[in-house]
């Protein structure tokens, strides 16, 4: 007789085992996607006087899709970006003092799917506000209430958060460099790509323009431009960010004439340059048909001197 081992079963009667003899009552939360804050807008971009204040709203909603009501409650936190550019809502420093000039005038609540609220807060700006960039967010949690299913307590835990760019006014720095900007030359794959690297050395955020334009060699009407919508980024002071602009649909063979730019605060750097894209397969029917011929035209040299 042969014993067959079910670990699901298994695992499944050890949590039954728990509820039965310990009470316990299991959480289930959400996977990521099933249902989340949605918030409108995301964020706001101001310009604030030291000895002023300024008052802002934003809404959130529980959508309709979701299963469960949720109280909600906020709170102001700093946030930041890393060297890799990740947004920290944990890093305090000079430029996140704003933390303690926000005021929710009402922090918590509670919505029904469907169900929106606008979220007001003001800004009091301090005398001695320094000048300069200053990021603050404020953070939507929920606290479900929960719903039983199955005799089991079905939780959703959802979040989001709402990010206050700020410029304090008075002596600030808007300066930057671009530390380098380039495009690769030789393609065996992949797309035609500009790369760059920016640092901004001033004390308030800017925001960096990134245009890609992609020509056939022998002409000077474009197969690709995003001029029209160039791609932008908000950099903060003191980091250095990195980019990449792409022609997704760049061609599996071909030469172009390509010409990429980057700015920032008053601060221009073009590149351009003739890009080969050629795949390894039709790389070695080059080298091999090369070397075909270098042997066709010894072999052809060797006959003529052996004819004389």
């Amino acid at each position: 007789m042969s014993l067959k081992i079910n670990f699901k079963q298994i695992a499944v009667g050890i949590v039954v085992a728990c509820i039965t003899v310990f009470g316990i009552t299991p959480s289930v939360f959400a996977e990521e996607g099933d249902t989340s804050i949605m918030m409108s807008p995301m964020n706001e971009k101001v310009i604030l006087n030291p000895g002023d204040s300024y008052s802002g709203s934003f809404d959130i909603t529980n959508p309709s899709s979701a299963s469960v009501d949720f109280d909600y409650v906020l709170s102001v936190v700093p946030f930041y970006v890393n060297e890799d550019y990740n947004i920290k809502f944990s890093e305090e420093g000079s430029y996140n003092q704003m933390v303690d000039w926000v005021t929710i005038l009402s922090d918590n609540g509670k919505m029904s799917p469907g169900e929106s609220e606008t979220i007001r807060f003001r800004i009091d700006v301090p005398e001695n506000a320094p000048a300069g960039g200053q990021y603050a967010a404020i953070k939507v949690a929920s606290l479900p209430t929960g719903e039983i299913k199955n005799g089991m307590n079905i939780q959703v835990t959802i979040g989001s958060a709402y990010l206050i760019y700020a410029n304090v006014a008075g002596v600030t720095e808007q300066d930057g460099e671009i530390l380098s900007a380039d495009v690769q030359s030789f393609l065996l794959d992949g797309n035609i790509t500009g790369s760059s690297m920016i640092k901004n050395t001033g004390n308030v955020h800017g925001v960096a323009k990134y245009t890609l334009q992609v020509f056939p060699l022998f002409s000077s009407e474009e197969v690709y431009t995003n001029e029209d919508s160039p791609k932008t980024m908000t950099l903060f002071p003191d980091r250095t960010y990195y980019d990449e602009l792409s022609w997704d649909n760049t061609p599996a063979v071909g030469i172009f004439n390509v010409i990429y730019t980057v700015e920032f605060e008053g601060v221009t750097t073009q590149v351009s340059k003739m890009v080969i894209k050629c795949p390894i397969w039709l790389l070695f029917i080059i080298i091999f048909a090369i070397i075909a011929l270098i042997i066709y035209i010894f072999l052809r040299m060797k006959n003529r001197k052996t004819k004389k």
